[in-house]
């Protein structure tokens, strides 16, 4: 699938301002994975909330971008277009470093079962090659 800007993703997944973090999709396998991008900007609420001397993108943002970047992988196969994916939960995750301002988030996230109406999934965000963050994640289709 190709390269999906704003209005394509909000087609996909319902989120809007100021809680959509991806600001493009840049490769999409219907139903197994894609590869999603957020651009950290000290214009952020959150980031310029989170610290007047060290800013970043908060950890639980960055796994919340993840779940978004599966969800569009989750809701671009046929049978669930249309549909809302929930994030269901976190089973695990590792934080290794954060993003700050400048900073472009690289979100890959590759789901591993689904069953019904129930998916799991494998998300991993880099900075630069940097992997920060990895998660497994649970999604529930409605």
């Amino acid at each position: 699938m190709k390269d999906l800007g704003i209005k394509e993703i909000k087609k996909i997944i319902p989120h809007r301002y100021p809680m959509l973090l991806l600001d493009r999709v840049v490769e999409v396998i219907p139903g197994k994975s894609a590869t999603g991008i957020h651009n950290v900007s000290f214009n952020e609420e959150v980031v310029q909330a989170s610290s007047k001397t060290n800013p970043v993108l908060p950890a639980p943002l960055i796994v919340e971008a993840l779940a978004q970047t599966g969800a569009v992988a989750l809701l671009s196969e046929e049978k669930f277009s249309g549909k809302t994916a929930y994030f269901g939960g976190i089973q695990q995750a590792d934080f290794f470093d954060k993003a700050q301002p400048g900073d472009q988030l690289i979100l890959k996230t590759e789901l591993t079962k689904i069953r019904k109406n129930i998916g799991v999934g494998i998300g991993k965000a880099y900075v630069k090659e940097k992997l920060i963050v990895s998660a497994e994640l649970t999604f529930v289709i409605n």
